[in-house]
């Protein structure tokens, strides 16, 4: 699987930094929704879940988490712990974020509004979408 990242420009004097994200510059796509997480408790994890067409692009703001991707094939673990860099998530890739820190902020930027049908939420599930056979029906 190959991980996709940006380490995007800051922009910065004595007074702080500042970092533009714009959709087809630095962001692939055009952005539709912009979300947040925050306030993660300890031990929780979130996502469990792929999207049939969706991308997104995450960025953990403030603090860190880590971001498990699997598409069916391989699982890479990717840190998420400075607010220049962002993780691209393609459609049909399984992800599951984890090990919050306790101030984490983690934005995503999509390229689609909120749509429970593109979502497959049961991992057997995105296995067949993918075209790969659960090891349960082997």
């Amino acid at each position: 699987m190959k991980i996709v990242t940006f380490d995007f420009e800051e922009h910065g004097d004595e007074r702080g930094i500042l970092i533009s994200l714009e959709e087809n510059h630095n962001i692939p796509f055009n952005i539709r929704r912009c979300y947040f997480m925050y306030n993660t408790q300890p031990g929780v994890s979130r996502g469990f879940h792929a999207h049939k067409t969706l991308r997104q692009v995450l960025i953990c703001v403030k603090g860190s988490c880590r971001v498990l991707l699997d598409d069916g094939e391989e699982k890479q673990l990717v840190t998420l712990d400075r607010p220049n860099k962002g993780l691209y998530i393609a459609s049909d890739t399984w992800r599951v974020m984890q090990d919050f820190s306790e101030d984490a902020v983690l934005m995503v930027l999509a390229d689609q509004l909120y749509d429970e049908s593109d979502y497959i939420r049961d991992y057997d599930a995105f296995l067949r979408h993918i075209g790969k056979k659960p090891e349960r029906d082997a």
